[in-house]
């Protein structure tokens, strides 16, 4: 019994150093998605209200006009999908297939949120319980040294794994309105399509 605890303790042990490599990439993944998060967000700060305008006041006979009043190069993804949609208005088949497209490009795009979130806690966990052995040893034996290097590795991966939890939810939240309020203008613009379709 003894010999299979050593081998369970060995494997956590060793388990340390790559759970801690993952928390730094995670921390560095979770800075980059801040900056990346910003960036859509003022991006988003500049079309919003231009769609919002022109979804207000849309109909069906001013679908050919629509076009004319986005931006034809934008890094925005509901722009790009509407000048794609009016681009096939006449096929409905290959519409509903760019619906499920941008539902897919949206889903890619909080893929990274989503891992942060969840793997965040998990190796935060791991990275906590891990050295907890280690440190208790070294309180059994009076190495305070050791018990007190443990317990700060121990902190540390907890605070960073949190860190990266808590980036990951507060963009997979945003984000998530903002796609749902695209997809609501895309479905908007769909059904405006069929609409001209059958009054034609």
């Amino acid at each position: 019994m003894n010999y299979i605890s050593d081998i369970l303790y060995w494997i956590s042990t060793g388990l340390l150093v790559p759970v801690i490599v993952l928390l730094i990439i995670l921390f560095g993944r979770s800075i980059l998605l801040i900056g990346g998060f910003f960036g859509q967000y003022l991006a988003i700060r500049k079309t919003d209200a231009l769609l919002r305008q022109e979804f207000d006041s849309l109909t069906f006979d001013r679908l050919s006009g629509l076009g004319e009043h986005l931006p034809k190069e934008s890094s925005s993804l509901v722009i790009c999908y509407i000048h794609r949609i009016l681009e096939a208005r006449d096929n409905q088949a290959h519409v509903q297939r760019l619906l499920a497209d941008f539902e897919i490009a949206a889903d890619k795009d909080l893929a990274i949120s989503k891992t942060l979130t969840k793997m965040g806690p998990m190796l935060g966990l791991m990275g906590t319980l891990i050295p907890m052995g280690p440190a208790l040893v070294g309180l059994a034996e009076g190495d305070i040294s050791s018990m007190a290097y443990n317990m700060q590795v121990a902190f540390a991966t907890t605070v960073v794994g949190l860190f990266a939890s808590a980036i990951g939810f507060i963009t997979q939240q945003v984000k998530q309105r903002w796609y749902l309020q695209d997809m609501t203008n895309l479905e908007f613009l769909s059904e405006l399509i069929n609409e001209n379709r059958k009054v034609q």
